[in-house]
């Protein structure tokens, strides 16, 4: 083990993401505890990073914490978690800082921050972007809304976990940019799903239309990342469909709150409905292929 740090952190959530991102903080010398629904998952998290601790609850995990991040899927897991009978905010130190990695939406956001300020505690939503290889290789962005003397107070940890650490408003707006950014990812998702049923449909060459679509003005991480496992529909999940259909959701309710339309992210949320009603929530949301296949009687 390298270097060792004093900062004591709990993480919260050990799923696909949460599981990778903890496991950077480990590395990095962290005094960490972890707690995990399933306890399988959190005992075979510490058989691989011995200098771990298991907590048997989120309150007992957060009782010796400077710092309690968690990464679940949604703003009631979050709330149960942090604010349960038996959360973490039952078991911390007053000043303890709770720093919520997971896509919960604006209004969550705000309403758990409020809770947890009138016990004494600190909050910051601060939601990721990159996926599981980012996750695995700690290169993650954090979008990151609250004060920022909190932003500087986590900033050690956030490091360990991400390479652009972005302090992008007051609270709730880490959740706001992280929303918009993902809708805008499953949009193109979709155009690039769209495009490749175009280029098939018309006899045209899949790998020379990627070739080009890659090398100008239409490449992107959507194309890079989802193109070929459409193709080959490999779905093997790094950012489940459902997921991303929350997330969709979520955008979509922030901009009819704001009044403004956003109609090719309305569309993609149909098409991530219609993709997770025919079974194919639970994998990478690059089977939205499948919805759009079915649409245009054409298949990949």
């Amino acid at each position: 083990m390298g270097k060792v740090r004093s900062m004591r952190v709990a993480f919260i959530g050990l799923g696909i993401m949460g599981s990778r991102m903890a496991a950077n903080l480990a590395r990095d010398g962290f005094d960490l505890t972890v707690w995990n629904r399933t306890t399988s998952v959190a005992e075979q998290f510490v058989a691989e990073h011995p200098h771990v601790s298991v907590a048997a609850s989120p309150k007992a995990a957060a009782t010796e914490a400077d710092v309690v991040f968690t990464m679940v899927v949604d703003g009631p897991q979050v709330e149960a978690l942090l604010l349960g009978g038996d959360g973490a905010a039952a078991g911390a130190p007053p000043g303890t800082l709770f720093v919520d990695c997971s896509t919960i939406g604006v209004t969550a956001a705000v309403a758990i921050g409020g809770r947890l300020d009138a016990i004494g505690m600190r909050f910051l939503d601060a939601p990721v972007t990159g996926s599981k290889p980012a996750a695995q290789d700690g290169t993650l962005t954090f979008m990151v809304g609250g004060a920022e003397q909190d932003f500087e107070r986590a900033k050690p940890a956030l490091e360990a976990m991400g390479r652009l650490l972005v302090h992008v408003g007051p609270r709730g707006h880490g959740q706001l940019i992280k929303v918009i950014n993902n809708a805008v990812a499953a949009t193109n998702a979709t155009t690039v799903g769209q495009a490749l049923l175009v280029g098939r449909r018309a006899g045209a060459d899949l790998d020379a239309l990627l070739r080009v679509l890659g090398a100008g003005a239409a490449s992107s991480g959507m194309l890079e990342l989802k193109a070929r496992p459409m193709i080959a529909h490999d779905y093997t999940p790094l950012f489940k469909l459902d997921h991303m259909l929350k997330d969709v959701r979520l955008c979509l309710d922030e901009a009819a709150a704001a009044g403004v339309p956003f109609e090719f992210a309305k569309e993609t949320e149909g098409v991530l409905a219609d993709a997770s009603a025919m079974g194919y929530g639970n994998v990478d949301f690059a089977a939205l292929i499948e919805a759009l296949q079915a649409a245009t009687e054409t298949s990949l």
